[in-house]
C-alpha cells in the first residue's frame, strides 16, 4: 500500500499534472506530421496525466475501476 503524500508531494503532483495538461493543450495547435511520432507522444501525456491524477486520489484498491475510463454521458 503507497504511504499517504505530505502536502508538499500533493503541490509538486498537481504542479507536474497542470504541466503535462498545458503541454497536451498546446501540442492540438501543432501539425501532427511535423513532429515524429506525435500519436505516441499524445498518448504518453495521457497516461502520464492519468498516473498523476491516480496518485492524487485518495487511497483504493488496485482493482478498483478508474472513473475517468468511465463512458461520459
Amino acid at each position: 500500500m503507497p504511504m499517504a503524500l505530505t502536502r508538499a508531494d500533493r503541490e509538486r503532483i498537481t504542479d507536474s499534472r497542470h504541466k503535462v495538461q498545458l503541454v497536451t493543450h498546446i501540442l492540438k495547435d501543432v501539425d501532427p506530421r511535423k513532429i515524429p511520432h506525435f500519436e505516441a507522444i499524445e498518448d504518453c501525456l495521457e497516461d502520464a496525466d492519468k498516473s498523476l491524477a491516480k496518485a492524487l486520489r485518495p487511497s483504493a484498491p488496485d482493482d478498483a475501476p478508474d472513473p475517468s475510463s468511465a463512458p461520459k454521458r
